[in-house]
């Protein structure tokens, strides 16, 4: 059985969770992106659930709420407001420098952005999972004897092939006859 994982959809989402857990952490020194923003903050949330959330459509078409047609705006807003954030920050944090997670959602954003790209040119890739075959069991190799324990069995002695004569035989091994004695 071969099943097909769409790889862009895997990355899309991966990169919404890290995006949705770096507004937990420190952005500008001391201040969470919950502390230091006014809306950015709310806006990056919603893409990130909305980015998850198209992932998951895509991977499982069953659970699509959203249309897959939206992850490349989705993808360009994270990528924009995230970029904008990190080169101007807000005047809360204008002296303090940039902590681990500002430079998560940046490698959040980046990784949403190739996801998109991915899932827009449908690359993927294939695991076979297949049973193992068991092994077949031969009733004459089952129950043959060990041969470790016992002495090697010598060959009997053969007697010679029988001599052929005749138009195909070879002439140096035909008898030779001698007359007279």
């Amino acid at each position: 059985m071969t099943r097909r994982f769409e790889v862009g959809p895997v990355l899309v989402a991966l990169g919404a969770l890290l995006l949705a857990v770096s507004l937990f952490l420190e952005w500008y020194g001391p201040l969470t992106a919950w502390h230091a923003f006014e809306v950015v903050d709310l806006l990056l949330a919603a893409l990130a659930m909305a980015a998850l959330a198209v992932a998951v459509g895509l991977l499982v078409p069953d659970f699509g709420y959203l249309e897959g047609r939206w992850l490349p705006a989705i993808a360009i807003a994270i990528l924009v407001l995230v970029a904008v954030q990190l080169l101007d920050p807000p005047p809360a944090a204008v002296d303090l420098p940039l902590e681990t997670g500002a430079w998560l959602a940046f490698g959040a954003a980046v990784l949403v952005g190739v996801g998109a790209l991915l899932s827009l040119g449908r690359v993927s890739f294939a695991v076979s999972v297949q049973s193992r075959d068991s092994r077949q069991r031969v009733a004459m190799v089952d129950h043959r004897q060990d041969t470790t324990d016992m002495p090697p069995v010598a060959a009997e002695p053969r007697a010679d092939p029988p001599r052929r004569s005749g138009l195909l035989a070879d002439p140096a091994e035909e008898p030779t006859h001698r007359t007279g004695e």
